[in-house]
């Protein structure tokens, strides 16, 4: 084709941008050796430019009042657009609560009303001009609620500090699973002053099913807003994760008890807002895999959720249309064993372990990893698929069934030639190098395309 002298622009958004010559962060000879980690991935009606992908990362930047309660603002629009600009497959906007006290603090986003849609769509417009497919994660947090930013916090030298009806809190409407001074996150007394969290109530069960609806209508909004992807968040202890777990979850109704009971609202909230979104919408769930409570008191008395927990409801969550599982851990009890921080790879093992159980299975669930992944070459490695692992060309499209039928072949390999994870989730290395999906290629040996405007200050090769 020849070159045009035109600057295009892309179509269906309400503002100029050009069109990248070649997608960023995409190989320049896809023909050519290209790692799996930037090859594409097709989930459902969707394909990510490669499996690159920004996980939500809070950032305490909405308003806490008034009319613009809750909605993203052009600081989002900078910051998650400017990872879609230098290369990532997907981007995700932060933990959005699907109801007012779902919400870590009062600056974290919500899509709980149709004033919200107008936020999120200029943050979705911004990453789909460059590119990339545009995330919400939906969440609602539960027992943790109801706190100032952390950097609020860090200037009284806490971890947490509760937020009051005069730094618009809403310390009287605080939820849990459970309620109770005995399920305060940080075991504190709310007497205690030196106390970050709040007690929770138990819902109701009618609160339960508004809730579900809830969770089905800010889906809803998403989709009006031009989101790709949504992201039910079940995991690190917030609040489908304190109805998972037997230590926060003691209900003696429908919801509590049994494994079945206990998992009865994730099964609806999955079940509601799959029926409310397209086909063609891809949907994951983020979970704590484990929480590491087995060795604790708590742990030995009421039982735990764990990692044969997770394969358990991961297989339950495939059939019921959940495309990707994100693995995560801990988070749900202060008392939990294990310094993360001294194990910088306990995660991506545990999403080997549910990939492989998965496939056993015969269940098409994609798997992402995620967890202090800052390395081109430990990101290559966790997707990389035995093909690659002989030295041969990686040509597959990258498609759900396609993957499926590959990784159930290669179950039982050897030499570490089973894929860990489909794609992997970065997070906190994104905000130290926005252009880390380019730095990967080119440490990786591999010649990505670069944003048209950024062409002249590309990397020397290697």
């Amino acid at each position: 084709m020849a070159p045009s002298t035109e600057n295009a622009a892309v179509a269906g958004i309400p503002f100029f941008t050009p069109q990248h010559l070649i997608s960023p962060g995409t190989p320049l000879n896809p023909d050519g050796k290209v790692p799996t980690l930037f090859t594409p991935l097709t989930v459902r009606g969707n394909v990510l430019r490669n499996r690159i992908i920004v996980a939500p990362m809070c950032q305490y930047s909405t308003a806490g009042s008034g009319p613009q309660i809750g909605a993203l603002t052009p600081y989002h629009i900078t910051t998650l657009g400017h990872y879609a600009l230098k290369g990532a497959g997907l981007v995700f906007v932060e933990a959005t609560g699907v109801q007012p006290n779902g919400r870590i603090s009062p600056n974290c986003p919500g899509i709980w009303s149709a004033d919200q849609i107008g936020g999120v769509k200029a943050v979705a417009d911004m990453i789909k001009s460059q590119g990339a497919l545009c995330g919400i994660q939906l969440a609602h947090v539960g027992r943790k609620s109801s706190t100032v930013p952390p950097y609020i916090a860090a200037q009284f030298k806490k971890g947490s500090v509760r937020a009051t009806k005069e730094n618009n809190g809403w310390p009287n409407d605080v939820v849990s699973a459970s309620g109770g001074e005995e399920f305060i996150w940080d075991g504190s007394k709310i007497d205690d002053p030196n106390g970050g969290y709040y007690p929770p109530r138990a819902l109701s069960t009618k609160e339960i099913e508004q809730l579900v609806q809830d969770w089905a209508s800010a889906a809803e909004r998403s989709v009006k807003a031009g989101v790709d992807v949504i992201e039910i968040h079940g995991a690190h202890g917030y609040l489908i994760h304190q109805f998972l777990s037997p230590i926060t979850n003691r209900r003696t109704d429908a919801y509590g008890g049994s494994f079945e009971n206990r998992t009865r609202l994730l099964v609806e909230i999955i079940t509601a807002i799959r029926a409310v979104i397209p086909d063609s919408m891809p949907l994951f769930l983020r979970l704590s895999s484990t929480e590491w409570m087995d060795n604790t008191d708590l742990g030995k008395q009421y039982g735990s959720w764990d990692v044969d927990s997770t394969i358990r409801i991961a297989r339950i969550a495939s059939d019921l249309g959940v495309d990707l599982l994100d693995v995560s851990s801990g988070g749900n009890h202060p008392q939990q064993k294990i310094n993360m921080f001294d194990s910088k790879d306990y995660q991506t093992k545990i999403a080997a372990q549910i990939r492989r159980e998965l496939r056993k299975a015969g269940k098409p669930m994609l798997i992402g990893a995620v967890g202090l992944i800052t390395e081109a070459e430990q990101a290559r490695d966790i997707v990389s698929i035995a093909a690659e692992a002989e030295g041969q060309d990686s040509k597959h499209d990258g498609s759900t069934r396609e993957e499926a039928e590959a990784a159930e072949k290669m179950t039982d390999a050897k030499g570490g030639k089973v894929p860990m994870a489909d794609c992997i989730l970065v997070a906190r290395q994104f905000m130290r190098e926005p252009e880390w999906v380019l730095k990967v290629a080119w440490k990786l040996g591999l010649d990505v395309a670069w944003p048209n405007q950024f062409n002249r200050v590309r990397f020397p090769k290697l």
